[in-house]
């Protein structure tokens, strides 16, 4: 699949396999959409897992939650 990625997508995410550039490609086309806000959260979610440490995110967001019922 041919999709233009940008330097800081080159560098943020781990492109590694086909799939993974699918991935990112069927994200920026669903971002240009009008989407719900739980489908934009979706789609943020789904590209942490593209980067090296997505772990990190997970956390971050884990961290909120928490917080926000604490």
């Amino acid at each position: 699949m041919k999709i233009k990625v940008t330097p800081l997508e080159k560098k943020k995410y781990v492109l590694s396999k086909e799939a993974d550039f699918e991935i990112l490609a069927k994200c920026k086309k669903l971002e240009k959409l009008k989407l719900l806000e739980k489908d934009r959260f979706l789609i943020k979610f789904i590209k942490t897992q593209l980067e090296a440490d997505w772990r990190k995110p997970l956390l971050k967001e884990l961290n909120h939650i928490y917080k926000k019922y604490n």
